[in-house]
C-alpha cells in the first residue's frame, strides 16, 4: 500500500512559470516542493507533469510512489478551507 497524500495524477500539474503544482479546483493551486498554496487560473497551466517529473520528485522525497492514475504525496500541508460563520 503506498504512503503519503493521494492525488489524482491529471490533477498534477506544470505550470507555465515551471513549477510543479497540484490543481486543487476553483483557482487554488499548491506548489509541491514548498507547500506553498498559489492562487491562478487555468490559463497557468502548462501541462500534466511527466513521469521523469514524478521521478525527480521521488528523488528528491515529495513523492512515495505513483502510477497512472495517482500520485502520492509525502507531508502536503493542509488545503485553506474558509469557515463557514
Amino acid at each position: 500500500m503506498p504512503s503519503g497524500t493521494p492525488v489524482n495524477r491529471q490533477f498534477v500539474v506544470m505550470l507555465k512559470d515551471s513549477t510543479i503544482a497540484i490543481d486543487w479546483g476553483d483557482g487554488l493551486y499548491q506548489d509541491v516542493h514548498s507547500g506553498e498554496f498559489l492562487l491562478g487560473n487555468d490559463m497557468e497551466i502548462s501541462y500534466v507533469v511527466t513521469d521523469e517529473q514524478l521521478d525527480w520528485l521521488m528523488r528528491i522525497g515529495r513523492v512515495s510512489e505513483y502510477d497512472s492514475k495517482k500520485v502520492y504525496f509525502y507531508n502536503l500541508p493542509e488545503r485553506p478551507q474558509s469557515l463557514m460563520e
